[in-house]
């Protein structure tokens, strides 16, 4: 997912499939011509606003909204995603963009459950959005720490638990992790920067006004000595 999460269609409501699988994204991305708003997410901009170019990874990087304003922004943005449907799409808005975004970026399929990054290759990971059961997730997460370089940034941001019963969210919170959770799994060689549950407003599917809260963590790995 590559912007702020939506309250309702949510794609974790759908049982009875592998709800992480290639097949099943590229035909969620399917059902629509545009899956999400093109957009990059509130909090990518505003956590990355501050820190230098370079290299970023762009993890479930769907339609290419986050990675397209990295780019902007003059960094070489690699964009990850399970279904060639939406880096189809990405690949496609990058050359709408013109070359110098297009020169940019990159688009790979990639299934995180099977496949982890090269340690210490990125200035910046981005995960917008990642719900994994826990034993998934935190392989997983793990592995994406790791493709931090020495000074790069770590940038999570995801459906805070208080969520359940703001608006529809699946009854699984396992799926749902808070800020300290994800300090909790990190080593010593981090810096964190931002740790918090930060409120934005939202809108039930009924159509009354309500607050969300997101889990955002941002941290640096502390330069090698």
């Amino acid at each position: 997912m590559s912007e702020q999460g939506q309250t309702s269609g949510h794609p974790m409501h759908d049982q009875g499939s592998d709800r992480w699988s290639a097949e099943f994204w590229d035909d969620r991305y399917r059902s629509k011509p545009a899956l999400w708003s093109g957009n990059a997410n509130a909090v990518v901009m505003t956590e990355t606003a501050d820190l230098p170019a370079g290299r970023a990874l762009d993890v479930g990087c769907g339609e290419g909204g986050d990675a397209l304003w990295l780019a902007g922004r003059g960094w070489q943005v690699l964009g990850i995603d399970v279904s060639q449907v939406a880096l189809e799409r990405a690949r496609g808005h990058a050359d709408v963009a013109g070359p110098e975004i297009s020169g940019r970026t990159a688009w790979e399929w990639r299934d995180l459950l099977s496949w982890t990054p090269p340690a210490a290759s990125f200035d910046l990971v981005s995960v917008p959005f990642l719900h994994l059961p826990s034993a998934l997730r935190v392989p997983v997460y793990a592995g994406l720490a790791a493709a931090v370089a020495p000074g790069g940034t770590l940038l999570v941001v995801a459906h805070h638990p208080s969520d359940i019963g703001v608006v529809p969210r699946p009854p699984e919170p396992d799926l749902f992790f808070t800020e300290e959770d994800l300090v909790a799994e990190l080593d010593d060689g981090w810096e964190v920067v931002t740790c918090e549950a930060r409120s934005r407003a939202g809108i039930h599917p009924d159509g009354y006004d309500v607050t969300l809260h997101d889990t955002v963590l941002r941290a640096v790995r502390r330069p090698t000595r």
